[in-house]
């Protein structure tokens, strides 16, 4: 017995295994590993928001220009840094061989959080929260879900849900991961977009190694049909949306990152891309409670240190 499939097997016979895998071939309905736990290498230059002429989508910030970043409490966050370096570790220790199916279990549990998210956001709205800004960050939040799962429907078309082995386990655990962030997110908002903050460290420099080792040979290979789609062909307003960290491209104009895909290197480069989006507006959330931020440099969330009194 493999050490993935005894894996699977402990957590089928877990309570949370009355999710029951989805069969091979199977995907959900489309609509039409980054090491380091700070930041990556080259923090983003991020200039002002789009001016009224730019096709951007500008969203609203009430955040004052004299906000500074907030701290983590050390202990919160040297825990937060376990929790999501030990399951990231287990998953490239099972399938270091196997980037694809790799790739497949990780995707799969770095979407559930903003679905968890959703679900806390909508659940203090169905019971009145009025507060400013809740529909724009839930309309945010959904984008991101939307952007993460066409990265899984990429991997499923590569061949990374072909085994039950791997199906069961990340199903399984995407769904305890859902009622922890559940959980999580409720009683602190900061604490639970650090968590998505790591994984979406993890992710951009998974994606920037796995570039470089296999340039030449992903260059040969042709563009998914469901990438294809997503990227050059989909209506591009939640693209758009939750890019909320806004960057200029050589033009000068902003948020009109349309890729032209010549081969699944370019796939690939996309992929890392929409994480590192991700990445800024999670640390603007965890740093200033706000998706936009103050501009200028975004850096990871940093721990405060504890004065033991």
């Amino acid at each position: 017995m493999s050490l993935r499939t005894l894996v699977a097997a402990l957590l089928v016979a877990s309570p949370a295994a009355a999710f029951v895998p989805l069969p091979a071939g199977k995907t959900l309905l489309p609509r039409s590993g980054f090491k380091s736990t700070v930041a990556p290498s080259t923090p983003a230059t991020v200039l002002p928001p789009a001016p009224p002429s730019s096709n951007a989508l500008v969203l609203s910030s009430t955040l004052s220009p004299d906000a500074e970043p907030s701290q983590m409490d050390e202990r919160l966050f040297n825990f937060n840094k376990v929790v999501i370096d030990t399951v990231y570790d287990i998953i490239c220790v099972l399938y270091k061989d196997n980037n694809y199916a790799r790739f497949f279990v990780l995707e799969t549990v770095a979407r559930v959080p903003y679905f968890a998210y959703l679900s806390v956001l909508h659940l203090r709205e169905t019971f009145g929260d009025r507060s400013p800004g809740l529909g724009e960050r839930m309309r945010t939040h959904y984008a991101e879900a939307d952007n993460e799962l066409h990265h899984l429907l990429i991997m499923e078309s590569l061949g990374g849900n072909s085994s039950i082995v791997d199906r069961t386990i990340a199903q399984t655990m995407a769904f305890g991961y859902y009622w922890y962030v559940i959980g999580v997110y409720t009683v602190s908002e900061q604490a639970a977009y650090h968590l998505s903050e790591l994984i979406e460290n993890h992710a951009y420099n998974t994606y920037d190694g796995f570039l470089k080792s296999n340039a030449d040979e992903l260059k040969g290979l042709p563009v998914p049909d469901i990438a294809r789609k997503y990227y050059e062909e989909d209506n591009p307003f939640l693209f758009d949306l939750f890019c909320t960290v806004k960057e200029p491209d050589e033009d000068g104009q902003y948020s009109d990152r349309r890729p032209k895909l010549a081969s699944l290197y370019d796939v690939f480069v996309n992929v890392r891309n929409d994480e590192r989006e991700h990445w800024k507006t999670l640390c603007n959330l965890v740093q200033y409670d706000d998706m936009q931020g103050k501009g200028g440099m975004v850096e990871g969330t940093k721990p405060m240190p504890v004065i033991e009194g």
